[in-house]
């Protein structure tokens, strides 16, 4: 806010002054003094500002000994509101929002400045030139993580990847088929040790310079010269020749029938062997990223893109402080939080079944019962995906026993019983230790305390931590039990492979070296088995996690987005996300 305004709220709220709205009080220029931090000369400055805009009226005091009087003219929350309405007038929504920030304890406040900062949000098409530009505003809860597809984790920040980068190919989930992308067709050897991408001719990178395959070989070393998380689906490589500038071959040390799943990826897209994206992206992509800091990514379509221009001009995505579980603002068209500026008659429910679900996890490199089987059962049977769904509803639809829905769906379900999860709570040796549980800021609260007053029926005694730092599993090693969520790619296999040897993941923060050595054990051959009986061995490395209980599966999520209908081209991206590079809004 403002330097008068921040002024005034000094004035008003310092209890030292006694400041009524309305009515004349005696003060003095040296109280004053001490309630701003400043100079008496600097006091007679801000009074002067605060009458000439109409916040105070101020009577000086006449002679020695008589008082000043001072009458407060507006009240706090008018003073804030008036600021706030200012800042988002003159565009400032950084300081906007840094406003709302302040108002934690005045819900009524704080829920008028989100409902008219949400009207800033959705699109807006800038008409002052001949061309105009239409700019989608949108708000995130939660910060970045980062942009570097070498360590990208969340669903989020791949999906954003995937609108400012490309892929040599795309894996197309209605067809179960991969499609040309930077690359134009490809080929293997019959023994499947040697791959061959054929690269489109005139793509250009953000920066300007054409991509040839000296860029795909970089891309592929920087993977494996960081050590990325992801960097086990690459082990195979023995070496990479590039053919010309449009041709690059991959040698293997043994065959992989999984490789194109491994050049569809968002964390293999094609990045400039010429520029550091650590700091600052540089991709093939629609869009092309023109600022990013803690506060806001901005967006610009890139007009050199080698396929169809987006037809939005710019996206504009805005951070806000962490909100309560019951506030409501913007996100990307997904969430159940997503509504564009427009009344409830003029938008339409979308919903998006998530691939993926909740689930808990044990923390095994911290000592305690849960290293227990019997304990992990019984837990087990407290958290009971059955009465997770029937008691919490929302967008929990369906009980989980896998990540994958299809899976979950030919169980047979029944309601666990408490009995029986007491009965092993004892057997365990569980001695009424607090079990610190871990939950994400803003989704698990509401499913971390219905857990909690399940255990205290069995006399577990659950004590709730808030992940302030989610999702980096390495701030919170203090936890027993961490809740988490995970959202699988539409590539579905490569979602689960990438789930079990993902180094950053949550379930590599939180296994021991020995129970990964049996998942790896597990899975070495993975890539040279054919489609279906890698279906078959991903089913087997999840009842190594099911049945000894190292997670427990809860519940599939459905997510919700609420559109305007004046909204076209909405086509979904990676996670369900919304194609951002196709949509355009109708001009009413």
């Amino acid at each position: 806010m403002d330097t008068t305004t921040t002024h005034y709220v000094h004035l008003a709220t310092a209890k030292e002054l006694s400041l009524k709205l309305h009515e004349s009080v005696p003060v003095t220029i040296d109280s004053l003094s001490a309630a701003l931090c400043c100079t008496p000369r600097n006091v007679k400055f801000i009074l002067r500002k605060l009458e000439e805009q109409g916040f105070i009226h101020w009577q000086p005091g006449r002679g020695r000994g008589h008082h000043s009087e001072m009458t407060l003219l507006r009240s706090v929350n008018e003073a804030l509101e008036e600021s706030f309405l200012e800042l988002i007038g003159r565009g400032k929504m950084k300081e906007a929002i840094e406003l709302i920030g302040t108002t934690e304890k005045n819900e009524s406040l704080r829920e008028r400045l989100l409902i008219s900062l949400n009207k800033q949000m959705g699109f807006h098409s800038h008409a002052e030139t001949a061309s105009g530009q239409d700019v989608l505003r949108m708000m995130r809860s939660r910060r970045l993580t980062g942009l570097d597809p070498a360590y990208v984790y969340t669903a989020f920040e791949t999906y954003l990847l995937g609108q400012v980068c490309s892929t040599l190919i795309t894996y197309d989930v209605k067809t179960e088929t991969f499609l040309p992308e930077l690359a134009h067709m490809w080929e293997s050897s019959e023994d499947h040790k040697m791959w061959t991408f054929y690269l489109r001719k005139g793509v250009r990178f953000h920066h300007g310079r054409a991509m040839t395959s000296r860029d795909v070989k970089a891309t592929l070393q920087r993977i494996q010269d960081l050590d990325s998380p992801m960097s086990w689906h690459y082990r195979d490589v023995e070496r990479v020749e590039a053919d010309g500038d449009y041709c690059i071959r991959f040698y293997l040390s043994r065959p992989n029938r999984f490789y194109l799943h491994l050049f569809s990826c968002i964390p293999m897209t094609i990045l400039p062997y010429d520029a550091d994206v650590s700091k600052k992206l540089i991709g093939t992509g629609p869009f092309q990223i023109i600022e990013m800091n803690e506060d806001v990514l901005v967006l610009s379509a890139f007009d050199g893109y080698y396929g169809i221009r987006p037809h939005l001009d710019q996206v504009d995505i805005w951070f806000v402080p962490e909100l309560g579980p019951n506030e409501h603002h913007y996100e990307l068209p997904r969430t159940d939080r997503m509504k564009l500026n427009t009344s409830n008659n003029e938008t339409t429910l979308v919903n998006y079944p998530a691939l993926g679900c909740r689930y808990i996890l044990f923390n095994f490199h911290k000592a305690g019962i849960h290293h227990q089987l019997e304990f992990r059962q019984a837990l087990r049977l407290v958290y009971d995906p059955v009465r997770l769904v029937k008691e919490l509803g929302g967008n929990r639809i369906t009980p989980a026993n896998s990540f994958l829905p299809w899976k979950s769906a030919v169980t047979t379900w029944h309601e666990t019983s408490l009995v029986d999860a007491k009965k092993l709570l004892m057997r365990s040796g569980y001695e009424g230790e607090p079990i610190i549980l871990s939950y994400p800021v803003n989704k698990g609260l509401k499913e971390a305390n219905w857990l909690q007053q399940r255990g205290k029926e069995i006399g577990l005694n659950i004590e709730l931590h808030l992940s302030a730092h989610y999702p980096h599993p390495d701030k919170y090693k203090d936890a027993t039990l961490m809740m988490a969520e995970e959202i699988l790619e539409d590539d579905w296999q490569f979602g689960m492979i990438n789930y079990f040897k993902n180094k950053s993941n949550h379930l590599h923060a939180y296994l021991t070296p020995a129970v990964q050595f049996i998942l790896d054990q597990k899975l070495d051959h993975f890539a040279q088995l054919d489609n279906e009986k890698r279906s078959v061995l991903l089913d087997e490395a999840e009842g190594l996690l099911r049945d000894n209980c190292w997670i427990l599966h809860g519940c599939h999520m459905n997510k919700k987005a609420q559109l305007d209908q004046s909204i076209f081209g909405m086509q979904t991206a990676e996670f369900g996300f919304m194609d951002i590079s196709k949509l355009w809004i109708k001009n009413q």
